[in-house]
């Protein structure tokens, strides 16, 4: 991932993100206002010296900068710069920039499919409301490539008006809560075809 609409494209910048306590600060910040390292160290699990360690890696390649003080102004605070993070590969991509490039998106996946597994164990505890409001999907869908851009663009359009980042909790409805939106849009892969087996493992042995 780089910052903005061309994407991230500094390997300096995509290790440092990388990093599963930097992510979670990261996606706390884009949440919340501002916070401090000692509220972005307990949802990191980690201590206020390590998170405000971590905060100054992610200053230095512009992911989030000081927020205005609060209170007495005694204690730093800290916000997300407010850029979309975009990654992508690229044909001419240099080896080092792909393995960053490619390390980033891992991390990425692991952190999103950790939050929809804790999802899916909360989901019994969870109101009728909100259990009929969640869905874990699939689409197989036949698209060219211009028509998959397009729905990427359409999908935005339409999240973009409930980013937590933009949408306070003054302007949202009573009630909401953060929820999150996984949007995944890419071209089927081929899969190696194993081929029929010699023995069917499966199959009823005889007594």
């Amino acid at each position: 991932m780089t910052q903005g609409s061309e994407g991230l494209s500094d390997p300096r910048a995509m290790r440092a993100l990388a990093h599963p306590a930097r992510l979670m600060i990261l996606n706390r910040l884009a949440v919340e206002e501002s916070a401090t390292a000692t509220e972005v160290a307990e949802i990191a699990g980690i201590t206020p010296s390590a998170a405000s360690y971590h905060l100054r890696m992610l200053a230095k390649y512009g992911f989030v900068e000081d927020a205005p003080p609060r209170g007495d102004g005694r204690e730093r605070l800290w916000k997300a710069v407010d850029k979309r993070l975009s990654v992508g590969m690229e044909p001419d991509d240099q080896p080092e920039v792909r393995a960053a490039k490619v390390s980033l998106i891992a991390a990425f996946r692991r952190e999103v499919n950790e939050e929809a597994e804790r999802a899916l164990a909360h989901v019994d505890q969870e109101s009728a409301e909100w259990r009929d409001a969640t869905l874990f999907g699939r689409y197989r869908i036949r698209v060219d490539a211009e028509e998959l851009a397009r729905l990427n663009r359409e999908i935005e359009k339409l999240l973009e008006p409930y980013a937590a980042r933009h949408r306070s909790e003054k302007v949202a409805p009573e009630g909401a809560r953060i929820a999150e939106a996984q949007v995944n849009l890419f071209p089927i892969a081929p899969r190696a075809v194993p081929g029929l087996p010699t023995e069917d493992h499966d199959a009823p042995r005889p007594e």
